[in-house]
């Protein structure tokens, strides 16, 4: 696909309802002058210039367009995630330009679990992350990192909601019990929870019917299980051990959503994966986390 043609597919995806035709997003006007020559256009009510990617999570870029949807399917191509050297390499970009597009096109997956309510059998479980404390040397030296006065403070839980072969929902917390207030929030009353026998779900029962199952004797009984929960932390897993290598704590929630992005939508092709994408980020506001990251004094 060369440069006009990922132009064209650029433009039907940002305006879908006008079949390519530029609206302009200040004034939502359809009538607009053309200037070719700079790829941009005039709106003929407000005289306000816009771009193909004005407003959105790709504003002021610096990419061509290939190269932006050439960014897209080599991120969505990747089962487990893809790192921002590996992007670099392939498109031939710094790595600071491929850092900041790999984390705009995980706010636009963000998008997709904004405001959404689980129903049905919704699986809950948490795992930890972050903290990692490097044993010492010698034996005599080390200690067990496993007791909280020997923990760096850093860990953090990824708590996931997911339905049975439907949508996922991860937040983050500190520790587990904390996320049974966004369960409230999150998930429908009506809704059957199945959840492990960590004491943290204890409070779920209030709410709603609840499975649980112990696992030092079981990972299903009786239709009780969490293996979808543990599916999406399989795959979070070896994001951050076999591809990122280490996740900071603060980003840690952008990796969440990109690993249940990527769970829920496996099974369409990466042709359809790169449009969903495509379409999102273009549907998506100006980032003000990304946009200008590495220009922003500390």
């Amino acid at each position: 696909m060369g440069e006009g043609e990922a132009y064209s597919l650029f433009r039907s995806l940002r305006w879908p309802e006008t079949e390519g035709e530029p609206v302009c997003p200040r004034c939502g006007c359809c009538d607009a002058y053309d200037i070719p020559s700079r790829r941009k256009f005039q709106c003929k009510a407000c005289k306000h210039q816009y771009s193909v990617t004005s407003g959105t999570i790709f504003a002021a870029r610096k990419l061509t367009f290939t190269d932006l949807l050439a960014a897209i399917v080599l991120f969505v191509n990747g089962a487990k995630g893809v790192s921002a050297l590996q992007v670099s390499r392939d498109l031939d970009v710094q790595y600071k330009t491929a850092y900041v597009l790999c984390h705009k096109l995980r706010e636009a997956m963000a998008t997709d679990q904004a405001g959404i309510r689980l129903e049905g059998i919704v699986e809950i479980d948490g795992a930890y992350f972050g903290g990692h404390i490097r044993p010492e040397n010698r034996k005599q030296d080390r200690r067990d990192r496993r007791l909280a006065k020997h923990q760096t403070g850093k860990r953090q839980c990824v708590v996931v909601m997911r339905e049975r072969n439907g949508r996922s929902l991860p937040f983050v917390v500190r520790h587990e019990g904390d996320a049974v207030p966004i369960v409230r929030d999150r998930v429908d009353t009506l809704a059957i929870v199945h959840a492990d026998e960590a004491s943290s779900w204890d409070d779920l029962h209030a709410g709603w019917q609840t499975w649980r199952i112990n696992h030092s004797l079981a990972y299903s009984d009786e239709g009780a299980c969490t293996n979808q929960a543990e599916s999406y932390f399989s795959r979070l897993r070896r994001m951050e051990v076999g591809t990122h290598h280490h996740i900071a704590g603060p980003y840690l929630h952008a990796y969440a959503g990109e690993a249940s992005w990527r769970e829920d939508n496996r099974r369409i092709s990466n042709g359809g994966q790169a449009m969903m994408v495509t379409g999102a980020a273009l549907a998506t506001r100006q980032s003000r986390q990304w946009a200008g990251y590495w220009q922003r004094a500390d």
